[in-house]
């Protein structure tokens, strides 16, 4: 990766042959303005360009200072807010003026300094001042200042066990490297935090400042530690070479110079991501926007790239999760809609990668995250699939390695090509319905028809017509044909209100009447409110399937149920007896009809339907039982139905037990009981019917119907056993007495033994009844007594307080009426009280 741009701001050309003494030591830099600290003790004020046109950047000296002879500039620190220059030379802090380098009037040299650090400017009392500490390492201390434009105050000091060898602060947080220990301390609390051990005879000791409130040390092992002003750590060490003369930080990278490289690490994800190549290299120095490297006799500047163009790099190298890693870092530096388009980037990239290497689901997951358009992944596919060709993609191909040409792949290897369709498919069904697809509706709709068509998945792709959807029309109904799905077609027409084409389309070129076809079309005429259509088609699905046609009129929605009248139906289905019984149990057992017509209509139409199929010798038929069922059944249940009528219609039939039930109906039960013991020769039949007649009634019914069956049976001596059978399995439905009077006298006991063993218990039972039932009342009876004596035989005290509750005047007669809740009333007063 390209992070930085190395370009050379300043150089120093040897003065001669000989011994030059003139290498750099230090940097500082403020707004364009470059010191050089060098080695023969010289300060150099330098004037940077910046870089404009593709031209580098350069310097023009501005003025330099000699601080003396023999010793090398060891620090420098410019403070913009009081216009000073601090510089450490020969163990002594000196302020000079940023722009003379005069030194400043009132401020002393601060004697046996080995290393300051400044703090950021503060202000107290309308003064402007910035924290300065200085460490020595003779005293092995650290001394802090209040540095103001004219003077500075000693403001506190912190001994250290050792002497300190490197330092930085944050707010009242001293960071302080000592001879052999890296420690952190508090200058308000005095607390004291000891971190690691360092070993300085092998390593560099670095103490730097990393993002606020963190510290970057050179740890053991030659790790770049990362230290909060508590003493935790949020972020993992980065692993930097041996060797490491100095560090700096400019997010979101680390940049570790030795004397012949710098490397540049992450720290996001500890990687080294660059190394450039520098002769003599020895201290870096970190601005907000860039880093200068200090070499022997040269200054260099690092420009690092712009984050969008490192991200966008990334991207075409497919370093996808480095890219997404570097995005999620730096997310607070970049604009809001940046960020927004480099991530759908990011995952747009991830997604083709993941496609092109068959790993669907992660593909799926990463376009529907980039908001990828739908018609970017369609246009790769073959036309068959894609349809239009009106779309030009943002690419002729994907910009990734792994590209494959799906339309060669559909020629070479039909296998992994079903493989893509199934992707697409999934794919479109995903995002079907979203915004995403709502990009383009019609041309996710038309590409999923025909993926369909393609896989020959017709059960999917009739449910999905069925459905609203956004198919181009003229562009999916020549696939459809060329396929001969023409019920498909129909079903398009009418997923887009375009039913009388539907209809036509099937009607007229499916020629398939299939069970599924014939209920698709009666559900689009359920809907239909066009009364022409609905009759048109009405008729060919009666001639069709009766059962089918009736749901026409009997399922159509509540609001169009009143399009036809029942009269206009019963006259469209009169030649279609099937449909015509399934229309009329509609009107009776769900509208509750209670029209005489319609309940004798349609007993007359079972009727007719159960007598056709006798005489086509059809009487054992499944379909013809069934009906007798629903006639007898509606025959028990209804009585608005014409009696004489039905009854004239089957009187010369073998409907033995649905004559009994409508002479039941008029009354003569010995007649239909007659007709079922000696015409229907059906004893179960008869003997429900007497169930059945009285049920609901007085027990005085059943015992004379049950009677009137014994003596029936009785009148012939073919039915003696069933006349026994009888008694003895119904006793309870008897009167014992009437019975015995009926039975012959030449019977024995040993017949009817069980008969009157169960009649005498069940008299018993009866009597033992009344009598408990009788005390149970007595009992009741004698509890409401107590509790009338109980209140009747209360007190009243009558004085003044005592009045009517209804006319609120006083009781002055000793003749009253007392409520329940001893409210007291005038007699005359309670008549006239309406709720009493």
């Amino acid at each position: 990766m390209n992070v930085f741009s190395s370009s050379l701001v300043f150089e120093e050309v040897p003065a001669g042959k000989g011994k030059d003494k003139c290498t750099f030591q230090c940097l500082e830099f403020f707004c364009n303005n470059l010191y050089v600290g060098r080695k023969d003790g010289v300060i150099q004020h330098l004037t940077v360009t910046g870089p404009s046109r593709g031209e580098s950047p350069g310097a023009r000296e501005v003025s330099r200072r000699q601080m003396g002879r023999g010793r090398a500039v060891s620090q420098l620190k410019a403070l913009p807010v009081l216009n000073h220059l601090l510089v450490l030379w020969d163990g002594t802090i000196t302020a000079l003026n940023m722009f003379s380098l005069e030194p400043v009037p009132g401020l002393k040299s601060i004697q046996n300094v080995s290393l300051f650090y400044a703090g950021e400017p503060a202000a107290r009392a309308q003064s402007v001042f910035v924290e300065l500490f200085s460490a020595s390492a003779k005293r092995r201390a650290v001394s802090i200042h209040r540095v103001y434009v004219d003077r500075w105050e000693c403001v506190g000091q912190v001994v250290l066990p050792q002497e300190p060898v490197a330092l930085v602060a944050h707010e009242t947080r001293l960071c302080v490297a000592t001879s052999d220990r890296y420690i952190l301390h508090d200058y308000l609390s005095q607390s004291t935090l000891q971190l690691f051990t360092h070993d300085v005879g092998k390593q560099n000791v670095i103490v730097k400042e990393s993002v606020k409130g963190e510290f970057l040390l050179n740890g053991p092992g030659n790790l770049g530690m990362f230290v909060m002003q508590n003493g935790t750590s949020q972020r993992p060490p980065v692993p930097w070479p041996d060797g490491v003369l100095d560090a700096a930080v400019l997010f979101p990278y680390l940049l570790a110079l030795r004397n012949q490289t710098l490397h540049i690490y992450s720290m996001l994800d500890q990687q080294l991501k660059q190394t450039i190549y520098i002769q003599g290299g020895k201290a870096l120095l970190s601005t907000p926007e860039s880093v200068f490297v200090v070499a022997e006799r040269e200054v260099r500047l690092l420009s690092q790239t712009a984050l969008e163009d490192q991200i966008q790099g990334l991207l075409g190298l497919e370093r996808v999760e480095e890219a997404s890693t570097l995005l999620d870092g730096v997310q607070a530096l970049l604009p809001g809609d940046c960020y927004k388009d480099l991530q759908r980037k990011i995952a747009c990239t991830s997604g083709w990668i993941h496609f092109y290497n068959e790993a669907f689901p992660e593909a799926i997951e990463h376009f529907i995250k980039s908001e990828l358009d739908p018609r970017e992944i369609i246009s790769v596919y073959p036309a068959t699939v894609s349809g239009s060709d009106d779309f030009k993609p943002s690419n002729p191909l994907p910009a990734v390695s792994n590209t494959r040409d799906l339309r060669e792949l559909n020629q070479e290897d039909q296998v992994t090509f079903q493989r893509y369709l199934s992707f697409l498919g999934g794919f479109l069904r995903e995002v079907r319905g979203t915004a995403q697809g709502q990009i383009c509706p019609q041309e996710v709709d038309t590409a999923l028809l025909k993926l369909y068509l393609e896989q020959e998945d017709y059960a999917n792709l009739d449910q999905f017509v069925s459905a609203p959807n956004h198919c181009i029309l003229h562009v999916c109904e020549p696939d459809l044909r060329h396929h001969k799905r023409f019920f498909t077609i129909g079903l398009l027409y009418q997923s887009q209100a375009q039913h009388f084409n539907a209809f036509q389309v099937v009607n007229g070129e499916c020629g398939d009447s299939s069970q599924e076809v014939l209920l698709h079309i009666v559900k689009t005429l359920c809907q239909l409110e066009q009364k022409s259509v609905i009759l048109e088609a009405a008729d060919w699905v009666l001639q069709k399937d009766q059962k089918a046609a009736a749901l026409i009129f009997t399922k159509r929605d509540p609001d169009t149920q009143s399009l036809f009248a029942p009269n206009e139906v019963l006259t469209i289905l009169s030649h279609y007896p099937v449909a015509l019984i399934l229309y009329l149990e509609f009107l009776i057992q769900d509208l509750h009809s209670e029209e005489e017509k319609h309940h004798t209509l349609l007993a007359m139409t079972y009727a007719t339907l159960i007598l056709d199929a006798t005489e086509r010798h059809k009487i054992n038929d499944v379909t013809n039982q069934e009906t007798r069922e629903k006639l007898q059944q509606f025959l028990w249940q209804s009585s608005i139905y014409d009696t004489d009528a039905l009854h004239a219609k089957i009187k010369s039939s073998h409907l033995h037990v649905e004559r009994a039930i409508l002479l039941g109906r008029a009354g003569e039960h010995r007649k239909a009981l007659d007709l079922l013991v000696n015409q229907e020769k059906d004893e179960r039949a008869a003997e429900t019917y007497c169930w059945r007649t009285s049920a609901g009634q007085e027990k005085k019914c059943t015992q004379q119907l049950f009677l009137c069956l014994l003596q029936i049976y009785l009148g012939s001596s073919r039915h003696v056993t069933s006349a026994v059978d009888l008694l003895n399995n119904s006793a309870q439905a008897f009167d014992p007495a009437r019975a015995l009077e009926v039975l012959p006298g030449s019977w024995s006991l040993q017949p009817v033994m069980r008969f009157l063993n169960e009649s005498l218990r069940a008299s018993m039972h009866q009597r033992r009844t009344r009598g408990l039932e009788k005390n149970l009342a007595k009992v009741e009876n004698l509890r409401h007594k107590c509790a009338w004596m109980e209140a009747a035989h209360g007190k009243v005290k009558l004085d003044r307080s005592r009045v009517c509750h209804s006319c609120q005047r006083q009781l002055t007669g000793p003749e009253f009426l007392r409520r329940p809740n001893s409210e007291l009333l005038h007699i005359h007063c309670c008549s006239e009280d309406q709720g009493y």
